[in-house]
């Protein structure tokens, strides 16, 4: 079997984690244990690209149950739990992670997973589906279909296919309700302020905390940061998401204002060049930036650096920058995702249900991809509704069922008033 991995003394470590990770994510245990003795996946070659954490490592594990044939690697450079990708390989799956990659050596990992001439692939922010169509396109005719994970790979796939470029059908597992509305907003909002805290340890309440994107994980941050007593900013380009962050009780206003004002920065756009250089000489002294969006470019950390006389490491995953008139600006995380490359990224019980979408996908695609056209689908709506049944059954909750007369008065257009 082939692989690259950090260090694989530390497996041990990684299977500790992974045994956590599985006590915590009932659903796609349950899922598990159905699919180990049926098998659907048996035969396909499932090349990944997604976060190597604990809880990727129940969703691979599972895959494997499933009969797949499975090979991974990660979707960002810092985000990759060493400990996790050696108990992986320890256990059979073939892995190209680490901690800590430059670009050359993250694309020659994804290179390493397209080797294997995947039938399916699982992306998260499309670099694998990406690498895939633009540097390996005489393999593309091994492959039926494949799910993506994040709002971010989303958005460029749908870009893809209205461009006429993609040439195997996505399922956008990103917009199952039982993804993005718990994942993105509450795994995003509690992981990413875990990951600010470890690099800082800074003390929240009071602080003016900037959110720069009030889509579903801005949004989660938000939460949480005032849930800790901080008051909320949030920058906007989209004035439907303005006057939600306004009624759910935030200061809005621009970035160029909020620079003056911010004692902590957070990115969760998607875009490029969120906060850029003039954003940097109007901050105040000890201003913390980071960002919890795919790609780092959100921060435009060349031009700090342009503007920077110093900067050194002053703690884990924490660059301080020292500017000409003595300002000193910190960076969390090289700018990358925080809440996977200071912290450990979402809890295991959101993920559950993410990668419980993620499995179902990709039996979906095994069942009925080849038939389908080359475009973006959403997973079925009672998908969703099993999943989250599902969910609240191992949270030991009930809930009440329509009767047979209230079913029929859903449909009934004549009942009027």
């Amino acid at each position: 079997m082939d692989y690259k991995v950090a260090d694989m003394s530390l497996a041990d470590a990684g299977r500790l984690k992974i045994d956590w990770a599985e006590s915590r994510m009932p659903v796609l245990m349950h899922l598990r244990e159905k699919y180990s003795k049926t098998k659907p996946l048996k035969g396909y070659r499932i090349g990944g690209c997604l976060h190597v954490t604990k809880e990727t490592a129940v969703l691979v594990k599972t895959l494997a149950a499933a009969g797949a044939e499975v090979c991974w690697s990660g979707c960002n450079p810092l985000s990759t739990q060493d400990d996790v990708a050696a108990a992986l390989v320890d256990e059979g799956i073939s892995v190209f992670a680490w901690y800590g990659q430059n670009t050359d050596e993250f694309y020659w990992c994804i290179d390493k997973v397209l080797e294997t001439k995947p039938n399916l692939t699982l992306d998260d922010g499309a670099d694998l589906i990406f690498s895939l169509h633009s540097r390996h396109e005489e393999l593309v005719k091994h492959v039926i279909g494949g799910t993506e994970e994040t709002t971010t790979g989303v958005h460029r796939l749908r870009a893809m296919a209205d461009d006429g470029a993609l040439k195997y059908p996505i399922i956008a597992v990103n917009d199952a309700e039982t993804k993005w509305d718990f994942d993105n907003v509450y795994g995003t909002g509690q992981s990413s302020l875990d990951g600010i805290l470890r690099a800082t340890s800074v003390l929240l309440a009071g602080k003016n905390f900037v959110v720069a994107g009030f889509g579903h994980c801005g949004r989660g941050c938000a939460m949480r940061a005032k849930g800790m007593g901080a008051n909320v900013i949030v920058t906007e380009v989209k004035p439907t998401a303005a006057l939600k962050a306004t009624l759910e009780g935030f200061r809005v206003m621009p970035m160029d204002e909020a620079a003056k004002i911010g004692d902590i920065f957070i990115t969760a756009t998607g875009m490029k060049d969120v906060i850029v250089k003039h954003h940097f000489e109007s901050m105040k002294e000890g201003a913390v930036v980071c960002n919890t969006g795919h790609y780092d470019c959100e921060l435009n950390l060349a031009e700090l650096e342009a503007i920077a006389q110093s900067e050194r490491t002053v703690r884990e995953n924490n660059q301080e920058y020292t500017m000409k008139d003595g300002r000193k600006i910190y960076v969390l995380a090289k700018g990358r995702l925080v809440n996977l490359a200071a912290a450990e990224g979402h809890p295991s019980e959101v993920m559950d249900m993410s990668f419980a979408n993620q499995l179902e996908a990709q039996l979906l695609l095994a069942e009925k991809a080849k038939t389908w056209e080359k475009k973006v689908y959403e997973l079925p709506e009672e998908n969703d509704q099993e999943i989250a049944k599902v969910k609240l059954q191992t949270m030991g909750l009930e809930i009440d069922t329509l009767t047979e007369e209230q079913k029929h008065y859903s449909t009934d257009y004549a009942a009027g008033t």
